[in-house]
């Protein structure tokens, strides 16, 4: 069901200018939270599906964090030269090569996590980036509609109840089951297209 709700875009994460602006002042604590609370979940799960370790994927966190503090004043923002989005990946699949240099695994180029770890860096990337964007805007759009809506929208949607048990679980009509998902499913889907326009 989740899946019929998401678009393909060629990006993912919102990400927006005056964010990594904000990011150059190491004080800024608020603007330091957004970043992470935008993509903590993003690179910990890159690390963890890369054959990591819970405390290993931690550490890729902390660290792709540190790394971004330190060179985000020289990031260009054009995107000719490059995305945000591919930065990153580099930023994290080089804090992911260093967790497996530490455990003594075999890694031939510094910049590259090998292979036989990754099979495929690129596509499990391209998953949890759109994972990722889809989940900011269901959290968005839950914010904006009754709490009875999401409740009947969460149900039918990503719990999979039948239409009328959640029906008769919140004392409401199958056609309101119908109707709620569908005009929480549109909601979600133009959130995306707006998220869409924001990343880079």
């Amino acid at each position: 069901m989740k899946d019929a709700l998401r678009t393909p875009p060629e990006d993912w994460v919102p990400t927006r200018y005056s964010l990594l602006s904000r990011l150059q002042d190491w004080d800024d604590q608020e603007s330091w939270k957004d970043f992470f609370d935008t993509y903590w979940r993003l690179i910990y799960a890159v690390a963890m599906k890369s054959g990591l370790t819970e405390q290993e994927a931690q550490d890729v966190v902390q660290e792709t964090v540190i790394s971004v503090a330190k060179a985000i004043h020289t990031f260009e923002r054009d995107r000719k030269k490059g995305s945000f989005k591919g930065w990153l990946r580099n930023i994290t699949r080089w804090r992911i090569a260093d967790q497996m240099r530490k455990r003594n695994a075999p890694v031939l180029d510094p910049e590259r996590v090998p292979d036989s770890v990754t099979p495929s860096m690129e596509s499990v990337w391209e998953e949890e980036w759109q994972t990722n964007l889809f989940e900011a805007a269901v959290e968005r759009v839950k914010q904006e509609v009754k709490e009875e809506h999401y409740q009947i929208f969460h149900l039918y949607t990503f719990k999979e109840w039948p239409a009328a048990k959640v029906a008769k679980a919140l004392g409401v009509s199958t056609a309101q089951v119908y109707l709620v998902k569908h005009r929480i499913s549109t909601l979600i889907k133009k959130e995306v297209r707006a998220l869409e326009k924001k990343s880079f």
